[in-house]
């Protein structure tokens, strides 16, 4: 695994009241739902960047407000569209 170092003033962990480690923990965490809700990562490459299993992520992203189903406008309507053919 690669390691990337990223500075942070000891005033910010003291306002945040965390570790140097629970700090990194927290980053990888939220760098992994932001890469999953704007589409960079799938949920398996996301949850194994957060340190967890799939379906702790997603019930993780709960927590930061972020669809599991992270889907574009146009890919729904195009889903919904499918359905009713299906359906049909």
């Amino acid at each position: 695994m690669s390691s990337i170092k990223i500075e942070c003033p000891a005033n910010i962990l003291d306002a945040l009241k965390e570790t140097p480690d629970e700090f990194a923990r927290e980053a990888r965490i939220l760098l992994a739902v932001k890469l999953y809700e704007i589409g960079r990562l799938s949920s398996g490459r996301a949850a194994e960047l957060a340190g967890l299993g799939r379906v702790a992520f997603f019930d993780m992203l709960k927590s930061y407000k972020v669809s599991v189903a992270n889907l574009t406008h146009k890919e729904l309507k195009k889903d919904f569209e499918s359905a009713r053919k299906m359906r049909d």
